[in-house]
């Protein structure tokens, strides 16, 4: 563990997390938007990303683990070649351009997408499965820019999947597959060579846990209609984040 974190601190970032995965535990995806703030008072940015990809993995898997068999596989595999192919595309860019030109208009979609949706004059038609090309392929792009790729998923997976358990459960399967590649792509430039990193990431993992099962319980209690509000008002607030990191 960091030799610079008290007690205190740890006890801090704790309940931030815990707080951070029943919003991930509910939806299947948020976590960085509660944790990052929170996380920058305590440990270096650029550990940031590293911490909570082990433990958005570890939430993946618990999800999928209790209740995998919700999970639509046949939207998995529509969407996961896209995803790679916009990852490859927002790798590229990221490395031989300035995306940061790209962020505003993201963050105005997503805001104007959750208002819309916040409304209750969204249409009851569904999405088809082409649409899975335009929400696969810019969620993998989005992924490797900013890291922020799960809401795409999540307004796509809104609109195809009726029930709110089956939404929650492919969403994590898409993050835990999105999470992983990061994590073996960390772990060979020698991120987790750290073992007072891996330490705290360990000392964290109860409050993961906590925080994924009373998500999970409050789902089950959730309408459909509740559940995709939360959903809506977890994007809403995704896009206001990127709006002001695009800004300042």
């Amino acid at each position: 563990m960091p030799e610079h974190l008290q007690l205190l601190d740890l006890a801090i970032i704790g309940v931030g997390l815990t707080f951070a995965y029943i919003i991930f535990g509910i939806t299947g995806f948020g976590t960085a938007l509660i944790a990052s703030p929170l996380l920058a008072f305590f440990i270096p940015v650029d550990k940031i990303v590293p911490l909570l990809a082990l433990l958005d993995c570890s939430a993946a898997i618990t999800n999928v683990l209790r209740d995998r068999k919700n999970a639509v596989i046949s939207e998995v595999k529509r969407l996961v070649p896209l995803m790679i192919l916009g990852s490859l595309l927002g790798a590229a860019v990221l490395l031989y351009t300035n995306p940061d030109s790209l962020l505003i208009y993201l963050a105005i979609f997503v805001i104007a997408y959750a208002i819309y949706s916040l409304s209750g004059f969204k249409p009851t038609a569904q999405y088809t499965t082409k649409a899975s090309v335009p929400f696969g392929f810019i969620g993998g792009i989005f992924s490797a820019l900013f890291g922020s790729g799960g809401f795409i998923y999540a307004i796509y997976l809104s609109g195809r999947i009726p029930d709110k358990n089956s939404i929650r459960v492919t969403q994590s399967t898409l993050i835990g597959l999105s999470t992983f590649t990061r994590i073996v792509i960390f772990f060979a430039a020698g991120v987790y060579s750290d073992w007072s990193f891996l330490t705290m990431a360990l000392a964290l993992f109860p409050a993961m846990i906590l925080g994924v099962f009373i998500g999970r319980r409050i789902t089950i209690k959730l309408s459909r209609e509740n559940f995709l509000k939360i959903i809506n008002v977890v994007i809403l607030l995704s896009g206001i984040a990127l709006l002001i990191r695009a800004l300042v």
